[in-house]
């Protein structure tokens, strides 16, 4: 298991750096998040909503993503509550209150299960705990961090970020906040985005295991433009929107901005990583009217609260933003909620309750929010191009007629809208779309003729798999998953329930 200090600290990056350099070696390896919190998520091949970080460390593992590899997605709808997806179906709404307070221990067994069945399948599996596994207001009802790890035995490395400070602390409270039976478990940590010469971090790293017993099995260097699909931070994981990486220039004269409304409960942001992956495409998130006034393209992006999120865009002012351009014949596409955004109108009993709300009347489409989520991976061709994708969405559309097709969706003049994920990942489909987008906004702008996006992402996984094959301890690593946890691990107090 891959746990952290905390949030973000580079686990998932990690668990997926170990999974590919262990996949070149040969094994069988799958993935694994008991639970995960997260507005972008993924439509397995079956039709099953899993995290999109965990598809991402399966495509580093060379496997087909599975509801096994992420038995429970949360999907918040506000700070008090979240949808609940089960082995990729959603099961209802609940509080956190009444998550934490008897559901979440009820789901134990089908984790657990899971985690079980991936093992006979695979030589390894590698978990990706959540948050802090010294949450210790949380304990009694966990099923991800340590209640995972005791159930199979699994030995924990734990990850630090250096960058935030305070790394040896952090190491060392984690420990000692743990339960005999849960530290008995930790086997060592991994310094995490380190700056620098490491001969002066050996002091510390050397007083670290005097105080803890446990080695430091690695010190991974602070690698810039790298990432995989986050669960919510907001940043665009490719090149070209990555604020530490170089940016390429453009391929023809000019550079085509892209400015994305930064919504509400924004889900599936991953969409603009193909654009971000473009020479000369800059993309940026706004929440304010002016900001859109340079953009060749806005974006309206997914959200889990289609309702909520346009009443964000006319509180801001964006909505009459976006209708101005539209009436200006400036460029503007809708994806998901986006693209029930600019419907003519929302009937909506399901997410919002707020029953029927007119939408932003840029596209002839109504929207009704149906009881049962489309979960779909559709395949399709437009500009003659074949495009791929996939769907996560209650609203249903319906197109009124008198409209140009794109995708399952629209377009009217200069506005589209489809409920596609992850259609721009389509090479040929995306040159063609930022061709027209560029030719509508007069800008002398040209795709580059060899952006391969999924070369990109193997590109990524392979130099995560370098990191950790390069800075990592890999033979104690090899160790931990042959034997698991080395015995007579010392207990640090005060120890937790």
């Amino acid at each position: 298991m891959v746990a952290g200090t905390g949030s973000d600290t580079g686990k998932s990056v990690v668990t997926a750096g170990i999974c590919r350099w262990l996949t070149r070696k040969g094994l069988r390896v799958a993935p694994f998040k008991g639970q995960n919190m997260s507005l972008n998520s993924y439509v397995t091949r079956e039709g099953a909503e899993i995290g999109r970080a965990q598809a991402m460390q399966a495509q580093a593992a060379r496997v087909e993503p599975s509801a096994l590899m992420n038995p429970v997605l949360l999907k918040p709808g506000s700070d008090r509550s979240s949808q609940v997806v089960v082995l990729g179906k959603p099961v209802g709404e609940l509080s956190a209150r009444g998550y934490h307070g008897g559901r979440q221990a009820e789901l134990l067994d089908t984790v657990v299960e899971c985690l079980a069945e991936l093992g006979r399948g695979h030589d390894a599996v590698i978990c990706e705990g959540a948050g802090s596994p010294a949450e210790i207001n949380l304990r009694r009802t966990d099923i991800v961090n340590m209640a995972v790890a005791r159930s199979a035995g699994l030995p924990v490395l734990v990850v630090g970020d250096i960058d935030r400070g305070g790394v040896f602390a952090s190491f060392y409270g984690t420990t000692a906040l743990l339960a005999k039976e849960d530290q008995r478990l930790i086997a060592g940590y991994l310094v995490n985005k380190f700056r620098g010469d490491v001969s002066l971090l050996q002091p510390g790293l050397d007083m670290l295991r005097t105080l803890t017993g446990r080695p430091t099995l690695g010190v991974l260097p602070f690698a810039h433009g790298l990432g995989i699909d986050e669960e919510d931070g907001l940043r665009v994981s490719l090149r070209g929107a990555v604020r530490e990486s170089a940016v390429e220039p453009p391929h023809g004269d000019e550079v085509l901005r892209v400015a994305v409304a930064a919504v509400p409960l924004m889900s599936n942001f991953t969409d603009l990583d193909a654009l971000a992956a473009e020479p000369g495409v800059v993309v940026r998130f706004v929440d304010r009217p002016d900001e859109l006034a340079d953009a060749d393209l806005v974006v309206l992006p997914g959200t889990r609260g289609t309702v909520r999120a346009l009443a964000w865009l006319r509180e801001r002012g964006l909505a009459d933003a976006v209708r101005r351009r539209a009436a200006e014949g400036r460029p503007v596409l809708g994806i998901c909620g986006g693209f029930q955004i600019l419907a003519e109108r929302i009937d909506d009993e399901v997410e919002s309750k707020e029953g029927t709300v007119p939408g932003l009347g840029l596209l002839p489409v109504r929207v009704r929010f149906a009881r049962e989520k489309t979960l779909a991976r559709p395949e399709g061709t437009q500009y003659g191009e074949p495009v791929r994708g996939y769907e996560i969405h209650h609203g249903v559309a319906e197109l009124l007629g008198g409209d140009e097709p794109f995708l399952d969706g629209c377009r009217v003049g200069a506005v589209w809208g489809t409920h596609w994920h992850g259609s721009l990942e389509s090479d040929g489909f995306r040159r063609a779309f930022l061709t027209e987008v560029a030719e509508v906004a007069g800008r002398r702008f040209a795709p580059a003729p060899d952006t391969v996006f999924e070369a990109l992402r193997e590109g990524q996984l392979e130099r995560l798999a370098d990191l950790v094959e390069e800075h990592a301890d890999t033979a104690a690593l090899l160790r931990l998953i042959e034997q698991g946890p080395p015995q007579g691990l010392p207990f640090l107090p005060p120890g937790a329930p």
